[in-house]
């Protein structure tokens, strides 16, 4: 019979103490990248599984940790939660999901009410839609991501995705191209994630004493942008437009150019989100790319330090990064063309 391995077995392979097995395994700060990844693959070579059971009796806890997330299968959303479910695997936990409809602090309730009765051992809030304070106390960690905190917990994190910088560089691309100011097709108002995209577009024209137009009103649907494009189509005055999401951003251009606006020519749009799909639009979008992965990882990596040790500091959130993707969406003014 072949015995078991052990966590013995992957510190020799991956040439690292068992200390250091026993830190990646569970999750733990101080291990560096390499030796991260040294463990990793040793773990999967020799088939190397944490007793989940035996360490929940152990601690006192059931190793898993509740979501609490939007319902909807947009892009954004769903993009999110896949990487929150990963992480959360890799950390050693199970996930359990509860969606709300429309971010009503009724439901909000309802749904931490249902996941704290599971016994998770902390929340994720991936809901970004809150209307109002929920009044509630929670006795477990909890991280929100992407938005201030709606309750009040033991411990409450916040990890940003860092809308507010993206929002900012879409727009100073704009403005970089030459383009006097920038439009900004804004979300639906009661998000979180429309008012953090609204306030780094205003920071950006503010930084450059540039003009700041009317706000744009949109949900996230191609179709309502699509029908801000038939509005602006005959405004010459508008040569940029910061769409604060993609599909808004690929259904404005559609409209444009069935008016006989060419872009980038006549007018550069600049999405929000990073779809990998709009990279085979025409013409192909230029899109700056939330970090969900990174704010998944960071925010469970932090929520889990938090519920195995409830008396240590937490370590400060790393910053989320900016990646602007600029495709042939975007182009200088024709002014400057023509110069």
């Amino acid at each position: 019979m072949t015995s078991p391995v052990r966590s013995a077995d992957v510190a020799r392979l991956a040439g690292v103490s068992r200390k250091t097995v026993s830190r990646v395994l569970n999750n733990e700060p101080y291990v560096s990248d390499q030796a991260r990844r040294q463990v990793l693959a040793a773990a999967e070579e020799l088939g190397y599984r944490l007793n989940h059971a035996a360490r929940a009796l152990a601690s006192g806890r059931n190793r898993s940790l509740g979501v609490i997330a939007l319902g909807t299968a947009g892009y954004g959303t769903a993009s999110l939660l896949v990487h929150i479910e990963q992480a959360v695997r890799d950390a050693g936990y199970a996930l359990r999901v509860i969606n709300t409809p429309d971010g009503e602090p009724e439901g909000i309730a309802g749904a931490l009410g249902s996941l704290l009765e599971q016994g998770v051992d902390g929340v994720i809030v991936s809901e970004p839609v809150v209307r109002g304070k929920v009044e509630l106390r929670v006795d477990v960690p909890v991280l929100f991501l992407g938005a201030p905190p709606s309750f009040t917990a033991t411990r409450t994190l916040t990890v940003s995705v860092g809308a507010h910088q993206l929002a900012r560089a879409a727009t100073d691309h704009l403005l970089d191209l030459g383009h006097d100011t920038v439009h900004h097709l804004a979300g639906p108002r009661k998000w979180y994630a429309t008012k953090d995209r609204i306030e780094g577009w205003r920071a950006a024209l503010a930084a450059r004493d540039a003009h700041e137009p009317p706000l744009l009103n949109g949900d996230w649907s191609a179709a309502s942008g699509y029908a801000t494009g038939q509005a602006l189509a005959s405004d010459g005055s508008v040569t940029a437009v910061f769409a604060a999401g993609d599909e808004m951003a690929i259904g404005l251009i559609h409209a444009l150019r069935e008016a006989g606006r060419r872009v980038p020519e006549d007018i550069s749009v600049v999405g929000f989100d990073g779809n990998p799909v709009f990279a085979y639009v025409s013409p192909p979008l230029t899109t700056v790319c939330q970090p969900f992965e990174a704010a998944a990882r960071e925010g469970v990596r932090l929520l889990v330090h938090a519920v195995e040790h409830p008396d240590a500091e937490l370590p400060h959130p790393a910053e989320p990064p900016v990646r602007l993707v600029v495709r042939g969406s975007t182009a200088p003014p024709s002014r400057l063309r023509r110069a």
